[in-house]
């Protein structure tokens, strides 16, 4: 007999049972999607990107350069194709927040992907430049409630140490600046109070985003190689030029972080 809940205690951190396997899964929801629509099964491209803005796909759809996937069964989203140096590349977007990422990262974890960048914006906390620039996230602030699902300890989430190394790296050749550093994760982005920005200030978090954290405690726990950015355009809508990304809506810079993220991972091959 189970103990009576206590009222008190969030049933997040209750009935988890990190080493028990989930009922329902990522492979059984594509393969009923594939069911439903009629579809083939078609493995997605190695290395995808969550593209949360949705800029990078509108950018590469308008241009003719990204076509949509037909055979994408995911039922929440689109995937596009695009191709880059000779390399094929899938990208989806607007997958805003930690559960929405982690949801699409499964399924194209489970769809034959083999690396996942993330590219997001970000509000500055530290600054490091004038916006626009990139953060690339070594660890993230769990404060969400999606890798509390996947993982139980631990205040932050953080990249794989060796392909952290690899993408620091593969990023000096990127025109745009990029710093390795911290970001705090949250579930709430109106709820950014100067009481938890002062926290994230006095622990060195350089920015605050809404998907690292989960997605670094999904790939810690399923041993999968995912890397994630912070676009850093916004000192949180207090100037008036907060949320410009430049060209081309920043896509240009983006997808140069795309291309060393990917040029890191391919070098361990």
């Amino acid at each position: 007999m189970t103990d009576s809940p206590n009222p008190d205690r969030p049933p997040l951190l209750e009935a988890k049972a990190f080493d028990e396997s989930s009922v329902f899964t990522p492979e059984s929801l594509l393969e009923n999607a594939r069911r439903q629509k009629d579809l083939p099964k078609r493995s997605v491209p190695d290395i995808c990107v969550l593209d949360p803005d949705g800029d990078v796909v509108r950018q590469l759809a308008a241009s003719g350069d990204a076509s949509k996937d037909p055979t994408w069964p995911g039922y929440h989203t689109d995937l596009y194709r695009f191709e880059r140096n000779g390399e094929e590349f899938g990208i989806i977007g607007c997958a805003v927040g930690a559960s929405f990422a982690v949801l699409v990262a499964e399924q194209l974890f489970a769809a034959g992907c083999q690396f996942l960048v993330s590219i997001t914006s970000s509000g500055q906390i530290v600054p490091k430049d004038d916006p626009p620039y990139f953060v690339l996230i070594e660890r993230a602030l769990r404060d969400e409630g999606t890798s509390h699902h996947y993982r139980a300890s631990g205040r932050y989430a953080t990249i794989d140490t060796e392909l952290g190394a690899r993408v620091e790296e593969a990023c000096e050749a990127v025109a745009r600046p990029v710093y390795p550093g911290a970001t705090w994760t949250t579930d709430a982005p109106f709820r950014e109070t100067e009481t938890a920005i002062e926290r994230a200030r006095s622990e060195g978090i350089l920015a605050v985003e809404m998907e690292a954290s989960a997605l670094y405690t999904f790939a810690a726990v399923r041993d999968r190689p995912v890397v994630c950015f912070a676009y850093v355009t916004n000192q949180m809508g207090q100037t008036e030029t907060d949320f410009e990304k430049g060209d081309s809506e920043g896509s240009r810079d983006a997808l140069a972080v795309v291309d060393a993220a990917a040029t890191a991972f391919r070098s361990e091959e």
